[in-house]
This record gives structure tokens, C-alpha cells and sequence, in this order.
């Protein structure tokens, strides 16, 4: 199923990637959250690793991670026997589920680097980002963790905006396209 947008000047369309030839449509691919180590089993068998990275090489895609999405954009995992093949995107280390089990589960007010307000972040099992260098930047942090991160055109988040009604940050993956 196919969507069709239009906030303030912006339009596009959002599509939904289940084939490696469904990411040559798309300028921008977010990656969202549930299990990294199960996202990264159906990115490799389907390809769609291999695109992606070819479209990485190449620096004619944004990406945008959230939750698992953000653990498959790092460099490097704190848990070296974890299962999950990482894309490499961003020059960041990453804890997964760091914020603990599911019970856990929180909403915190987090500054965004350029946002004007606090920003209500939902996080669900969370990773955290652990360590940065080269060109990677903090954009967030709740309390001493760093939650948000951006390298270039990716872009790495320890929650889920899709859970809010709050678009300033899906607006600022698109203004990175």
C-alpha cells in the first residue's frame, strides 16, 4: 500500500520496502524498530542488506533508524556474540535493549540539538549509544545517555517518534533527503 503526503511544502510518497528493487524507488528508508537480530536475519536473506549498502557506498540514500533500526546503523555492538549483521552506517557503538525488559518501558522529555521545545520520547526496550567518533554528532541524550545521534544523512534514535503525534522529527529526516 502506497501513501501519498503533503505536510506544508513537502510531498512525496511513502512506500513500503519488501524487496531489494523497492529501495531504488526510495531517497530516504526508515528502518524501524522490533527485534535487530531478526531485522538484520530478513535484511541479509532478502538482499536487501547488500542494496542498502551498495546505496551507503554509493551516498544517494538517507537513513533513518529507530529503536532496532538505530542498533542496525551502528559500527560496532557492545555484545560481540549478538547475531545481528550491521549495516556500519554511523561511526557509533550500541548497547541493545539497554533500557531493560519491556516493563521498562518509559516516555522522558529529551532536548534535540535545534529543536525549539522538549520532545516527549517513547522508549521501548531501548538501546543506548554507548560511544561516538569521527563524524558521528549527538543530537539527544536522556539523562547521561545518548539517545540520538546523526552521521551525514543517517540518522539514529533510541525511541520511537512513530508512537507520537510530535512530526518534527520525521520533518527533519525529510529536510536530510
Amino acid at each position: 500500500m502506497n501513501r501519498v503526503f503533503k505536510e506544508e511544502k513537502q510531498t512525496g510518497q511513502a512506500i513500503l520496502v519488501r524487496q531489494p528493487r523497492d529501495i531504488d524507488a526510495c531517497d530516504g528508508l526508515i528502518i524501524p524498530g522490533g527485534e535487530s537480530t531478526t531485522i538484520s536475519r530478513i535484511l541479509v536473506n532478502s538482499g536487501m542488506h547488500e542494496v542498502i549498502r551498495k546505496r551507503m557506498s554509493q551516498k544517494n540514500i538517507a537513513l533513518m533508524g529507530t529503536c532496532a533500526g538505530c542498533v542496525l546503523l551502528a559500527r560496532q555492538l557492545t555484545d560481540s556474540k549478538a547475531d545481528v549483521r550491521l549495516l556500519e552506517a554511523m561511526d557509533m557503538q550500541i548497547e541493545r535493549n539497554a533500557f531493560g525488559r519491556q516493563k521498562e518501558s518509559c516516555e522522558r522529555s529529551i532536548a534535540i540539538k535545534g529543536f525549539s521545545t522538549l520532545y516527549t520520547a517513547v522508549f521501548i526496550r531501548a538501546p543506548v549509544i554507548t560511544k561516538i567518533w569521527g563524524a558521528c554528532e549527538i543530537l539527544a541524550t536522556a539523562g547521561k545517555e545518548i539517545v540520538m545521534a546523526r552521521q551525514d544523512n543517517y540518522l539514529a534514535l533510541s525511541f520511537h517518534p512513530e508512537l507520537t503525534d510530535d512530526l518534527r522529527i520525521h520533518r527533519y529526516f525529510l529536510e536530510m533527503l
